[in-house]
């Protein structure tokens, strides 16, 4: 049962009953909005190397440093040489071997939507285009080149961190295989910038290959999308914007697993413990991967986005006239508003094409009872959730003709890393502390459990984070006005602007939505301007309003904590360092039941929104920064979160 939208297709059926060795050796075309051939890679670096935009760089550099603009020119070419991908066919059929063994071995079945490559393919003939999946695991760019290698579709450049150009033999097959790799930390190294986006508008410019990066910067170690990052954002935009192409095509692209290969390192990661370098020796050892079973993983293609229509009406693109193409132009408000509003529009349709699993919505049911739970209650709740989620929405990968206890105990057994079975109770797979061990080490453990199941349960969140914040405004609200219940709603949508994925400057729809999607299911009723939970929704608020209770928890005890604390500033490391010891505390004496506090993901979230709601400052000293906190304005916002006070009204637009 996936409801509505497109079949999906699993491309491994034929792989297990047909020769690895003759997909790895089939015929392949390149698909092209081109009629010539593309350039190749040594005459796609030579036009970087020269542009006028690079050399008036390198000559700004030079001014700015006193080296010679020789020497300029020789790092620039040093950088493109470390950042450029080599992309050969044969390197790609050679992977797709490999490839297919693997993800047998992997995967149940690997679903994709064969309508959306259609429209793909479409898309490549007509503009370039650029592929922006979202980021839970390793495995998604290697599925994505897979793919449309099996497709006859045109390979893409894939934007991939440096550390894996570090790894023996992978790193150069990476190289071969597309990806371009780019530092992590490029500060204002201006040159280093200049390349790189230099880099990636010639590839556009010339139409190279597809290209492909990950909007959200980084692979999500919670497993819900996170905020996007607009540096590349910006440079794909730019050869529209300048009018070198006429049209930009990006797709959304979803990636949804049952499970997720890295499970137990996001949740270490999460909670501060060191990711292992990523080396071709640790690939080796991880090797027992293999013996698991990660269940079903689906490819959703989105509909391609046309730059130009998207842009109209919005963007003046007159303003690149004043001054020549090649120099560079530092983008302007409503740029930046564009490419921040686009950038969480491509976030959001990734969201609306994610498919839920049985388990996802299992886990978020276990996270309202951590304690255990009977496995029939489990089973009914997760059914009556089913149905919710349906009703919202959502995509359900649940099997038809199969008895629910079956789904249940399947869901149960795929992942008995995250939870075992006592007799009749449902309880997380809680690694015991060795006899002796500090108390510290037991709440570690149980937290590392906690938090393995609640990034599960991320993977449902953004079908019931609207309709969620609303709950816990009506919750909240002292009385049943649209008016106040609006402004409750806005106040958490702005609190948890980083936890949950929302388009900018669409409040008032969002509220809309959310208040049509609880009338939709019978929860609320809405009589002149009132908006009223019925007896039957109760159960329903109660259970949305449970579900983001754990990150109102974890606000409220960081605000606790900074409020405590007697600095008048501080660095994101001192305040991490500080509010895992301050949390542990409170754990370890039965005052704090929530764990995802204790990660570091939700920290740096609070922050983020404290400096939103201007209740901290931020500042950059010395290549350092620093928060400022104004205690009142934070005990303000604890006490509106708290339901003591109401917040400050605002205009309500359903704009």
């Amino acid at each position: 049962m996936l409801s509505r939208r497109e079949d999906f297709r699993d491309i491994l059926e034929e792989r297990r009953t047909s020769s690895d060795l003759s997909h790895a050796l089939k015929s392949f075309t390149r698909v092209s909005s081109r009629a010539s051939p593309p350039c190749s890679v040594s005459t796609l670096n030579k036009t970087v190397l020269e542009s006028q935009h690079l050399h008036y760089i390198m000559q700004e550099v030079s001014k700015d440093t006193g080296e010679p603009l020789e020497a300029i020119r020789e790092e620039a070419a040093g950088i493109l040489e470390e950042m450029s991908q080599n992309l050969q066919l044969g390197y790609i059929r050679f992977l797709g071997f490999i490839l297919s063994k693997v993800f047998k071995r992997l995967f149940r079945k690997i679903n994709v939507n064969e309508e959306g490559l259609q429209r793909l393919q479409q898309a490549m003939q007509e503009s370039p285009v650029v592929l922006m999946p979202n980021h839970r695991s390793y495995v998604d760019f290697l599925v994505l080149s897979y793919l449309l290698f099996t497709y006859d579709l045109s390979i893409p450049v894939i934007a991939a961190g440096i550390p894996l150009m570090g790894m023996q033999l992978i790193g150069e097959i990476l190289r071969r295989s597309g990806a371009f790799f780019i530092r992590r930390s490029i500060g204002t190294d201006k040159l280093y910038w200049a390349v790189l986006s230099e880099y990636v508008k010639t590839i556009l410019r010339k139409d190279f290959a597809p290209v492909e990066f990950y909007v959200e910067g980084l692979r999500s170690r919670t497993l819900k999308s996170l905020p996007p990052k607009l540096g590349m954002m910006h440079m794909v935009l730019e050869p529209f914007f300048k009018g070198e192409v006429y049209d930009i095509s990006l797709v959304p692209i979803s990636i949804s697993y049952d499970r997720v290969v890295e499970e137990s390192l996001l949740a270490y990661e999460i909670l501060g413990v060191p990711k292992p370098k990523e080396t071709t020796m640790g690939l080796l050892k991880a090797r027992k991967v293999m013996d698991e079973d990660y269940g079903n993983m689906h490819v959703c293609f989105g509909h391609p986005l046309s730059v130009r229509d998207l842009a109209k009406g919005k963007v003046n693109r007159k303003q690149y006239n004043l001054i020549p193409r090649d120099l560079p132009m530092k983008p302007s408000e409503s740029i930046h508003a564009f490419a921040n509003t686009t950038a969480h529009l491509v976030l959001r349709l990734q969201q609306d094409n994610m498919v839920l699993s049985p388990w996802s919505l299992m886990a978020t049911i276990l996270m309202q009872n951590l304690g255990g739970i009977n496995l029939k209650l489990l089973t009914k709740q997760t059914v009556w959730l089913k149905w919710l989620v349906l009703d919202f929405g959502a995509l359900v990968d649940w099997p038809v003709q199969v008895a629910d206890s079956e789904v249940m105990s399947s869901g149960l057994s795929l992942h008995h890393s995250v939870v075992r079975c006592e007799g009749d109770q449902v309880l997380l797979a809680e690694q015991k502390p060795q006899r002796g061990a500090a108390p510290e080490e037991a709440v570690f453990r149980r937290a590392v459990a906690v938090l393995m199941c609640a990034s599960y349960r991320n993977q449902a969140l953004h079908v019931l984070a609207s309709p969620a914040m609303l709950s816990v405004a009506l919750s909240l609200a002292a009385a049943s006005s649209r008016a106040d219940i609006y402004n409750l709603y806005a106040f958490l949508r702005e609190m948890f602007y980083n936890e949950f994925i929302f388009i900018p400057d669409r409040t008032g729809q969002d509220f809309e939505e959310a208040c049509s999607l609880l009338q939709k299911c019978g929860t609320v009723q809405i009589i002149n301007q009132n908006i009223m939970v019925t007896d039957k929704g109760l159960s329903v608020t109660s259970f949305l309003t449970a579900a983001v209770e754990p990150f109102i928890d974890a606000y409220q005890v960081i605000f606790r904590y900074i409020c405590s604390r007697s600095v008048q500033e501080f660095t994101e490391k001192q305040f991490i360092s500080g509010i895992r010891t301050f949390t542990l505390n409170l754990i370890l004496t039965g005052e704090v039941k929530s764990y995802d506090v204790l990660s570091s993901e939700t920290q740096k979230n609070a922050l983020a929104s404290l400096v939103r709601l201007n209740a901290l400052t931020k500042k950059k000293r010395e290549e350092q920064t620093y928060f400022s906190p104004n205690k009142a304005a934070i005990g303000r916002t604890a006490d509106i979160l708290a339901g003591k006070i109401a917040p400050q009204a605002r205009t309500y637009s359903r704009l």
